[in-house]
Order: structure tokens, then C-alpha cells, then sequence
């Protein structure tokens, strides 16, 4: 505006609004250069409000005297394309020149000293603003030196707007002012994990100090190179993952008769318009971690061998408790000498015939010792006695049962193998005792035992009863399959019979 305008009053105003813009500058400048470098500034405010003090005077003047302090002499040079303000430079000009350059050499010592760095991601970003702002002032210097270079001489309008230019390049070709670099750049190089930051050609851009020190390598021999030739040979597996957006894997190496441990997170870079434009790769040392792992490993592993020993150790300690249960009753009732281990030992064969393993073979075999532990609990005299039972006798024995899961049902030991003592005396056709289950609802263990029970108790001599012939009980067991007993684990103990197993 001050270019086209014809006369000296509208050169002067266009002047005068160029000089409170300078204000804006000289006062935007520090703050911007503080900010986009982090630089640590004590009493920052108090810098701040200072920095106001000598511009706020210059506007003051400028709207008082703008004649007596500003423009002295003021004139129109006619030997140009356009009218040009001339004016002489009083002092007070000259010494707001020096504050204005001073604050721009302040500023622009912070930011070199970010690009005289080793390495830095933003090392172009801050070249770029250093020349665009440079260009700008060196425009004013020339008129107070009285240098001329084109036929006007203020080059102020022609610097500033090259200046501009390059700013404005460098807005779109390296974002500035998308980030606070150095503040990102300060967290980047303190962190003891070795990081390394891939632009989207994944070429290396940024690496820190505990990366190089891994690589054995300087900056300059990495930034700017692919990273599938620096990182070729590399014990972290970096250049496997160049094309995700995420990742998280482990690597592990040997190094001087040691193994290494390493956690390699791969993030991905964005910027404001949420556009990936890298991946930062950060890797971290869990060596540690992994021998306190192996550690804790042995130890459980010692941890569950001892508690296996223990368990094996009360296993036989409840065993010997139950056998020595079985051998009270026995000593009790003398006619029934024996007949805990022999039908234990029927009622195993059978069981392991229909493929039953493990933990529930364990349980059937203690619940074959137990099962007539309930009578403990019936009278001597109608346990003991030699003929048949009445009525009333026959109630009370069949209470064996019951009694005997009142005994053991508090013991979760036996919680499985109570199936026998509580369930040997039902049948398959439901008319047994006590409870009266049919068929699949008896436990399969009850199922086995009751056969092995009947046939002791039918090849067996006792006092009242001679054992029956062999063929006799096979018949005995044919016909009450269906009825007293499941036929398929009849089939399976007539088999063992006829195997000669039984």
C-alpha cells in the first residue's frame, strides 16, 4: 500500500503501520524461538514483559511526534517506478535497529545450536526458518547502512516477501509447526532403550545415542540410509518389519558366552491430518526379565516336584489309613476275612477292562476298600449273626450304606470314591438300596463294584454259605444282567472269566 500511494501523509501512514508490525515481529520472535526449541528461560515472564518495554516506547513516540522522533526530513523520491518515502534516520531508529538485531541474533544462536547437533529429525525443519527470517532482516540492514541495490531504497517489501516464500515452502514441504521438535528430540535422545525412527521410504531419519552405541556406528554413517543395509545383520530383526504399521516380537542373541534379550515395539508416526509419515522402532533390553523368568521357572518347577513328593506322601498316608480302616472292620467281622483286597483287586481288573485311568482307577480302588465301612455303625449282634436277617434286622443292615456316607462325605479326599460305599447297593433295574437309582444314574464305579462284590460273596465259602459252583454263578450273573446288574460291564467280567484273568 505504501508503494502505490501517491502522496507523502498516505507514505507516512503506511510507514508508521510497517513499524508497528516490526513490533509484533520483534516481541512474536523470541517467544517463538523459546517455545519451538524448548529453551530453558528463567523468570521467562519477566523476559517477556521486558521485551514490551522498548517497543511500546517506539509506538508511544510514533503516535506523540512521529515528525519529531520518527520522520525527520520526509520526502518523496520521484525517480523511481513508483514514489518513494524518504526520510532521515534519527538515532532513536538506529537504536531500535540494535535491539530488534540483538533479539534476532539471541534467536537465532538457540536454534543453530539445535542443527550443530550430531543428528537431529528437524535439522531442515530449522534451517528453513533460520533463512526465512534471515532474508527479512537483512532487507533492513541495507538501508541504514545506505546500501542500494535496486533503484528503492527500502528492499524491505522485496526480502521479506522472499522470506515468505521459503517459509511458506517449507509449511508444506517439511510440516513445520506440526511439532515442538527439540522437545520430542529431548525425550528421543534420553531414553536408555535403543531407538530408531524410519521415515515411509523406511530410510533412518533419527537414531539415538543408545542405538549407535549398539550398532557401532556414528550418526552420519546411518541417518539417510535404508535401513535394510544398516540394519542387514542386525540381532534385533528391525528390517523384517518394514512394511506394518504395529508390531511387538522378542529377539534373542549371544554375545561374549551371554544371551541377550531384546523386546522390539514397533509404533507408527502420524501427523495432524492422521496421514502415517513413519515408525518409530524402540528396543527394548529384557534380559533381565528373562533370567528372573527362568528363574522363577527352576523355582516352580522345584516348587511343584516337592509338592507332588508331599502329595505322593500323604496319598500313602491316607491309604494306609484306609486300609487300615478296611482291616478293623475285617478283624471285626472274621466271616469277611479278606474280602476288601480280593474284590479291591476284581473290581481293578474289571474297571481298567472298560479303559478307566487314572485318578478315577485311584478313586475306585480306595472306594473298593471302603465299602463296607458303614458297618461299622450296625450292631454285633446282627452283623455277626449266622442265620437269616428278619425284617426289622434287614432295615438296619441296609443303613450301612448311609452310614457310611455320613463318615466319609465330609472328607473331600474321598469326595469321588464315596460313589462305592454310598452306591454298591443299588440296582440296574432301580430295586436297590439306598437311594434307588436306575441304570446310568448309578455311578459307573457302583456299577463295577457290585459285581465284583456279588461274585466274592458267591465264590467265596463262608460259615453259612459254601461257594457256588463256577458255572452256577456265571449263570447267576447272566440271568441278572438287566435286572440286578449293567449288561455291558457283565459282558466285560464274564470275558475276563473266560480269559482266566478272574
Amino acid at each position: 500500500f505504501e508503494l502505490v500511494s501517491a502522496d507523502l501523509t498516505g507514505k507516512i501512514f503506511w510507514d508508521q503501520f510497517q513499524w508497528f508490525t516490526s513490533f509484533i515481529v520483534v516481541v512474536a520472535l523470541p517467544v517463538f524461538m523459546v517455545e519451538y526449541t524448548e529453551y530453558k528461560l528463567e523468570r521467562a515472564q519477566t523476559f517477556f514483559w521486558l521485551s514490551l518495554i522498548f517497543p511500546a516506547l517506539i509506538g508511544i513516540l510514533l503516535l506523540i511526534d512521529k515528525d519529531r522522533w520518527m520522520y525527520v526530513n520526509p520526502r518523496l523520491n520521484m525517480n523511481t517506478l513508483f514514489p518513494e518515502l524518504v526520510y532521515d534516520f534519527p538515532p532513536i531508529v538506529y537504536a531500535f535497529a540494535i535491539y530488534c538485531y540483538l533479539i534476532a541474533v539471541w534467536g537465532f544462536i538457540i536454534i543453530t545450536r539445535r542443527i550443530l547437533r550430531p543428528h537431529s529429525l528437524y535439522r531442515s525443519q530449522m534451517t528453513i526458518i533460520i533463512l526465512g527470517l534471515i532474508i527479512p532482516i537483512s532487507g533492513t540492514i541495507m538501508p541504514l547502512l545506505g546500501i542500494q541495490i535496486i533503484p528503492q531504497r527500502d528492499v524491505g517489501p522485496f526480502t521479506v516477501a522472499i522470506g515468505n516464500l521459503i517459509m511458506a515452502w517449507g509449511l508444506f514441504r517439511f510440516r513445520l509447526f506440526e511439532v515442538v521438535p527439540i522437545a520430542r528430540d529431548r525425550v528421543f535422545e534420553a531414553m536408555v532403550e535403543p531407538v530408531v525412527i524410519l521415515d515411509k521410504k523406511n530410510k533412518i531419519v533419527d537414531v539415538n545415542t543408545a542405538m549407535l552405541a549398539l550398532l557401532g556406528k556414528t550418526a552420519k554413517d546411518v541417518v539417510g540410509k535404508p535401513a535394510k543395509e544398516i540394519f542387514d545383520n542386525f540381532p534385533i530383526p528391525i528390517k523384517m518389519y518394514t512394511h506394518v504399521s504395529y508390531a511387538r516380537t522378542e529377539a534373542t542373541y549371544e554375545l561374549g558366552g551371554l544371551m541377550i534379550h531384546y523386546e522390539l515395539t514397533v509404533w507408527p508416526l502420524y501427523n495432524s491430518r492422521k496421514e502415517m509419515t513413519g515408525r518409530i522402532y524402540i528396543s527394548h533390553d529384557i534380559t533381565a526379565m528373562k533370567q528372573l523368568e527362568n528363574e522363577l521357572r527352576k523355582l516352580n518347577l522345584e516348587l511343584e516336584d516337592r509338592v507332588r513328593a508331599r502329595t505322593w506322601e500323604l496319598a500313602d498316608a491316607y491309604d494306609t489309613t484306609l486300609e487300615g480302616w478296611a482291616r478293623t472292620l475285617e478283624l471285626r467281622d472274621k466271616e469277611t476275612e479278606g474280602h476288601s483286597r480280593r474284590v479291591t483287586d476284581t473290581t481293578l481288573k474289571i474297571a481298567i477292562a472298560m479303559g478307566i485311568q487314572d485318578d478315577y482307577l485311584e478313586q475306585i480302588r480306595r472306594g473298593a476298600i471302603l465299602h463296607d465301612i458303614g458297618k461299622m455303625g450296625i450292631p454285633d449282634e446282627i452283623l455277626h449273626k449266622p442265620g437269616a436277617l428278619n425284617d426289622q434286622e434287614r432295615e438296619i443292615m441296609q443303613t450301612h450304606p448311609k452310614i457310611a456316607y455320613d463318615l466319609l462325605s465330609p472328607i473331600p479326599f474321598l469326595k469321588q470314591a464315596l460313589e462305592i460305599p454310598y452306591s454298591h447297593h443299588e440296582k440296574w433295574d432301580g430295586t436297590g438300596y439306598p437311594q434307588g437309582l436306575k441304570e446310568h444314574a448309578i455311578p459307573m464305579s457302583a456299577r463295577i463294584f457290585a459285581i465284583a462284590d456279588v461274585w466274592d460273596a458267591l465264590s467265596s465259602d463262608r460259615p453259612y454259605n459254601k461257594a457256588w459252583p463256577r458255572q452256577k454263578a456265571i449263570k447267576y450273573f447272566v440271568e441278572e444282567a438287566g435286572r440286578h446288574f449293567d449288561p455291558r460291564v457283565v459282558n466285560v467280567f464274564l470275558g475276563l472269566l473266560e480269559k482266566g484273568e478272574i
